[in-house]
């Protein structure tokens, strides 16, 4: 962007930029009323961008990088198609560990969905027809699974890709299975409610877009794909990111859904759907569906590798899951024998 662009859109804030410093999507404009950021949002994509913004302002959410308005009292400026809005530029200095900060992110998130969460209507005939839809598909991808794994045993000499495959098939199936079993259970306690609980969810949650003050407050930015949801669609695709990469024991995963379980507790049937889609081994089923319909096999290390990686998030997965299902049934079980002293406490008194 040059200086007489930013000169042109900034005017609507009576703000006269002195540099303009381009970061890509966000602009670093340094100006004679302080140093701000200058970033765009389709058109499409900008009234619920801002009416999001708005509604969590009233429901007293403050920790939302603010959004200036002109002095005409809009929240956006039209320049050449792209709707551009002002923030304060945050210096984000902290010396935190990353563990530190992301444990920061998933309180903030907690908050921001529990200011925001609300009770929708939903159709029992809606949440069947989801719930269906969604085993359907399960139960392709097992038959998918299957028909692979017969298709490679019959031959004598496996290909590289195909002996891996066959090494993980078990693995791979019990996770299916494990998504299916939780999806089941998910229906079969939320069959007869006609009320499904959302949240406004930020829509692309990541430590890029948590930013802090010089105060060392945290905010959150980048609310272009903010939309109303379920929790979870704003937790699994960043432990997806995070799970990614070598096995390894992610305790700091498990730290860190605590937090967020903390301060805005999920109901048993909303952990199991997240549990649902978080096992699916949606990645790894599009790699050897791929594979599977390739004519030639000049790409077979490339798709022995991504297998590979995709078999070890699986197994992260795994353990964290795992970990996660024992920690909640003790604290259910601890819960009941609580209960239970107290009922003979009251009874002998």
């Amino acid at each position: 962007m040059s200086l007489d662009e930013a000169t042109a859109i900034l005017a609507s804030y009576g703000v006269k930029p002195y540099f303009v410093e381009d970061l890509g999507k966000i602009k670093r404009i340094t100006s004679d009323k302080g140093v701000f950021a200058l970033k765009t949002v389709p058109p499409a994509l900008g009234t619920d961008f801002l009416r999001h913004i708005q509604f969590l302002y009233q429901k007293g959410y403050n920790r939302v990088v603010p959004v200036y308005p002109t002095l005409d009292g809009r929240y956006a400026v039209l320049h050449q198609n792209e709707l551009y809005y002002l923030m304060p530029w945050l210096p984000n200095e902290t010396k935190e560990e990353h563990d530190d900060r992301n444990n920061k992110l998933f309180r903030e998130l907690a908050r921001l969905h529990t200011l925001s969460a609300r009770e929708m209507p939903i159709r029992k005939e809606d949440r069947k027809e989801h719930y269906e839809n969604t085993l359907l598909a399960i139960e392709k991808d097992e038959e998918f699974l299957v028909g692979f794994l017969e298709r490679c045993e019959k031959k004598i000499y496996m290909s590289p890709f195909e002996l891996q495959f066959c090494t993980y098939y078990n693995d791979i199936h019990q996770t299916l299975r494990f998504s299916k079993q939780q999806l089941e259970g998910w229906y079969e306690k939320t069959k007869d409610e006609e009320k499904i609980r959302t949240v406004v969810i930020h829509g692309k949650l990541s430590t890029d877009h948590f930013l802090y003050d010089d105060k060392g407050y945290g905010y959150f930015m980048n609310f272009e794909n903010a939309k109303i949801g379920s929790p979870y669609q704003d937790i699994l695709p960043y432990l997806f990111r995070t799970l990614k990469g070598f096995p390894k024991n992610r305790d700091d995963c498990i730290k860190w859904i605590q937090t967020y379980y903390q301060y805005f507790p999920l109901k048993d049937e909303e952990k199991q759907l997240m549990m649902s889609y978080f096992t699916h081994p949606t990645a790894l089923l599009r790699v050897v569906q791929k594979y599977h319909k390739q004519q030639t096999r000049k790409k077979e290390r490339k798709y022995t590798l991504q297998l590979q990686r995709n078999y070890w998030q699986l197994r992260n997965i795994e353990y964290v899951v795992r970990t996660l299902v024992e920690i909640d049934r003790q604290q259910k079980e601890q819960a009941a024998q609580a209960q239970a002293q107290a009922q003979q406490g009251g009874a002998q008194n």
